[in-house]
């Protein structure tokens, strides 16, 4: 699964939009990836390193995890689970992500908000959307 999340200033994409239209976008991948050559030049290392955890029983996340996988999403809003655009069923919840601690490396989910990731297996789609 790849995650895209825009971080333009507020308002200027539609990450609202869980489907093409929106500046988020989630992809689902099968098989092997292979991982992408680390750069000759340039800025190479991250600002802040977070880590999901498996999350099988849907109870809290680990305190140092920021997000989980699996389990149920601990909604900040109701409901919104999307439907997938290739078959219309309701999409399965994959992954739960949480702002983060640095506010100059973390996710903008509105102040406080959470990203969830879904996704269709038989279709192979995902989505991304997020609540504050």
């Amino acid at each position: 699964m790849a995650v895209f999340l825009c971080q333009n200033d507020p308002g200027t994409c539609e990450e609202w939009d869980h489907h093409a239209a929106g500046g988020n976008r989630a992809y689902a991948f099968t098989g092997a990836l292979t991982p992408a050559a680390v750069p000759v030049e340039g800025e190479t290392q991250l600002g802040a390193v977070t880590a999901l955890r498996a999350d099988p029983d849907g109870g809290p996340a680990p305190e140092r995890a920021l997000g989980r996988l699996g389990g149920e999403p601990g909604r900040l809003q109701g409901d919104e689970t999307p439907h997938c655009p290739s078959c219309a069923a309701p999409m399965t919840f994959t992954a739960q992500l949480e702002e983060g601690a640095d506010h100059t490396t973390s996710a903008k989910f509105g102040g406080g908000g959470r990203g969830y990731v879904f996704a269709c297996r038989p279709c192979g789609e995902a989505a991304l959307l997020w609540q504050c």
